[in-house]
């Protein structure tokens, strides 16, 4: 059964949009549900939040304290306010991110004096419950400094457009919008942590890596030539690709082994071989382990 049943619409300025849809047990099937969207322009010396009473009543004390029961993105374009989660207070300028987690007690508002302009969308579903399963999504990550990004505002505005249009399968494109939101508040966040240089190391690993790809890795000699201890790099790359050097380095061999087996009529063991390993069964123990089947039935699949 739907959480609400019959969907609220306000319209009251030409300055805000809410919407609390509807979804099916089909739209529920998929793992993602978009549950509310909207956004709205808070004069300054307005109480906050204006049309209180257009919002179900779990929705409304959001400036005294609440917990929801699911996630919500809050995107602030415009004004001053203040954060409050998880005993920090965090202030909120132009391009802020609030990322609310299932559960979790948190308030915010804009300042008295400015108002502010908010974007939000909330939803639901295992999909998302796995991102933070996975620590995609975790409480030591709840507040972004995203700036006015024209990806996420575009991203809203086709939220908003499914949502007030609601065309067959509606919340599978609506939840499709909030996947891109999301992609881009965590890349950015992560590029922003990266230090300059951590690009051109990381590149210049690679093209080594690449270069020596029918031989075996050798950590101390790539760090050498990057001009950073053996940990160090490791460090780096991982940080940076989320890969270890080795890992990247077997997933390049794997890439090659697989145009090796395509073009030229060589066996599973004359392509192991050539790449570098001395144990055809651990070859393809690792072929397997990146392409979901063996080398041997790799060649059959692409001799058809």
């Amino acid at each position: 059964m739907d959480e609400f049943p019959a969907s609220t619409q306000n319209s009251v300025s030409n300055n805000s949009f809410l919407h609390y849809p509807p979804y099916s047990k089909e739209d529920e099937k998929l793992g993602m549900l978009c549950t509310t969207a909207g956004h709205v322009e808070v004069p300054p010396l307005v109480p906050y939040p204006p049309y209180k009473n257009d919002h179900p009543v779990i929705f409304r004390s959001v400036s005294e304290g609440r917990a929801l029961p699911e996630f919500d993105i809050i995107y602030v374009i415009k004004g001053l306010g203040n954060f409050e989660c998880l005993g920090k207070t965090f202030r909120v300028v132009p391009g802020s991110v609030l990322l609310l987690l299932p559960g979790v007690w948190h308030r915010y508002s804009p300042d008295f004096e400015t108002g502010w302009h908010e974007f939000w969308v909330g939803f639901k579903g295992d999909y998302f419950n796995r991102l933070l399963e996975e620590k995609a999504f975790s409480t030591d990550k709840i507040f972004f400094k995203a700036g006015i990004n024209e990806t996420m505002l575009k991203a809203f505005e086709m939220i908003f457009d499914e949502i007030k249009n609601q065309r067959p399968l509606y919340q599978f494109k609506a939840c499709s919008s909030i996947i891109a939101i999301i992609a881009e508040i965590l890349t950015l966040d992560r590029r922003q942590e990266q230090p300059d240089f951590y690009h051109e190391i990381v590149n210049k690993a690679k093209t080594i890596m690449e270069s020596n790809i029918f031989g075996s890795i050798n950590l101390p000699n790539i760090s050498g030539q990057v001009g950073v201890s053996t940990s160090h790099l490791n460090e780096i790359f991982k940080t940076y690709t989320s890969m270890t050097p080795y890992q990247f380095f077997i997933h390049i061999k794997i890439l090659k082994a697989e145009t090796l087996l395509e073009r030229e009529d060589i066996s599973v063991k004359e392509a192991a071989f050539r790449l570098g390993f001395e144990d055809q069964y651990h070859f393809s123990r690792l072929f397997k382990n990146k392409t979901g089947v063996s080398p041997s039935e790799w060649k059959k699949y692409i001799s058809r």
